[in-house]
């Protein structure tokens, strides 16, 4: 018996026919869309974990400047 992976599975369940070319063994003629579309999810993949850096050293800054803000109010108060 044949094991099927997670990842046939979602490709049969998101288009059938799909799942049976491939199956079949019938490689699609639009290999270039294909490789554009590869190229535009690996631009956003890094787009996204750009984002996500971005958002952690801002979230760092500030957390720096409050504290900078408590301390200064501190050496006041003091």
């Amino acid at each position: 018996m044949r094991i099927l992976r997670a990842s046939e599975l979602s490709a049969y369940v998101y288009c059938q026919r799909a799942w049976w070319y491939r199956k079949s063994g019938h490689t699609p003629e639009n290999q270039s869309e294909l490789a554009g579309g590869i190229q535009l999810h690996q631009q956003h993949g890094r787009s996204v974990l750009t984002a996500g850096c971005l958002r952690f050293l801002a979230y760092g800054l500030l957390l720096a400047a409050l504290a900078l803000v408590a301390a200064t109010l501190a050496m006041q108060i003091v």
